[in-house]
């Protein structure tokens, strides 16, 4: 049987909720069909773990490791790292060179999809409708009256390379832009600002398997925060509508804008479009390429209103990685 491993963990504040989504993955593969490892990677290392939960070292030269003597080499990865290594390409990079097979998109798509502003400009030019943006990078000059000549008030601050809405604020003055800009800084090496979008905000899964792309029920996000920040994420401080309730002529738009973006950047495994409905028109917010898929998260349930199980879910994106 080929030998999975399935990473969580990270270098970035979103390691807790990636080990969530980890142990979901851990939990819902066959075993009747794979031997599962669980990998951690962290500040602490790089660890594989055995039956007893005993952490052994991993050999990165091949990414091995060994339990009760006996080496373990893994056929395939199951990235479930939200942020650093394994959401910005880092991690891809390393299994190309080893040419071990993953279940997320490819170096190119992930390191492009991590950066939130280069993404978008570049889902512009195939005319996906996006917001309003500037850019800060770090130790750059902030001119707050010329940002928010380009992107109007109020607007959202928020990390370009970051996720879990850590580091967003919604700014209403020109006043509060500057320390915006500063805590995104804090999360991400740059600050990503754009114009406030008023409108429904829905989102969108979709993933491969080797019948073909499948785009998953749209999920409506509806919170009473000012925003859908990491408490409306992962507090219960939200109320998730799926199937969403929309028109079916607004539904179709989206899942064929969402398989279009799939396309555009040449992807594979599991994803998450998020859009605010704006005038009547879908606007890409961003591309998630490493969704979360704890028992919290949107992926699960779109899923299972689909009738698709995590089991299979999870079984349909390893095959395509194992394919190749």
């Amino acid at each position: 049987m080929k030998n999975i491993a399935v990473i969580g963990g990270g270098y970035s504040k979103e390691k807790g909720i990636s080990l969530k989504s980890a142990k979901t993955v851990f939990e819902n593969i066959d075993r009747n069909k794979y031997n599962v490892y669980k990998i951690q990677i962290d500040t602490d290392g790089w660890f594989g773990f055995d039956e007893n939960e005993k952490k052994q070292p991993i050999n990165r030269t091949d990414f091995s490791f060994e339990i009760n003597g006996k080496k373990i080499t893994l056929d395939c990865a199951f990235i479930v790292i939200h942020g650093t290594p394994g959401e910005d390409g880092k991690l891809q990079a390393y299994f190309d060179m080893l040419d071990i097979p993953y279940t997320t998109c490819s170096q190119l798509a992930a390191t492009l999809t991590f950066n939130k502003f280069a993404c978008n400009r570049f889902l512009e030019s195939f005319d996906i409708p996006v917001a309003k943006a500037a850019l800060i990078r770090k130790d750059e000059s902030i001119n707050s009256s010329e940002i928010i000549e380009k992107v109007g008030l109020p607007c959202f601050v928020k990390p370009a390379d970051g996720g879990s809405s850590y580091g967003v604020t919604k700014v209403e003055n020109e006043s509060e832009l500057e320390n915006a800009i500063t805590l995104a800084l804090k999360h991400g090496t740059q600050a990503l600002i754009e114009s406030f979008l008023i409108g429904r905000e829905v989102t969108n899964g979709i993933y491969k398997s080797l019948r073909g792309i499948h785009v998953l029920p749209i999920t409506e996000i509806v919170t009473d925060n000012n925003f859908f920040d990491f408490d409306a994420k992962y507090k219960g401080e939200s109320n998730e509508i799926t199937p969403a309730d929309l028109e079916a002529e607004m539904t179709d738009k989206i899942k064929k804008m969402t398989l279009k973006v799939y396309e555009i950047l040449d992807f594979s495994g599991i994803a998450r479009a998020d859009y605010i409905i704006h005038n009547g028109e879908p606007h890409l917010i961003e591309i998630n390429a490493v969704p979360g898929q704890s028992a919290e998260s949107i992926i699960p349930k779109m899923a299972a209103q689909e009738g698709v199980s995590l089991k299979q879910l999870f079984e349909d994106v390893i095959q395509v990685a194992l394919k190749g």
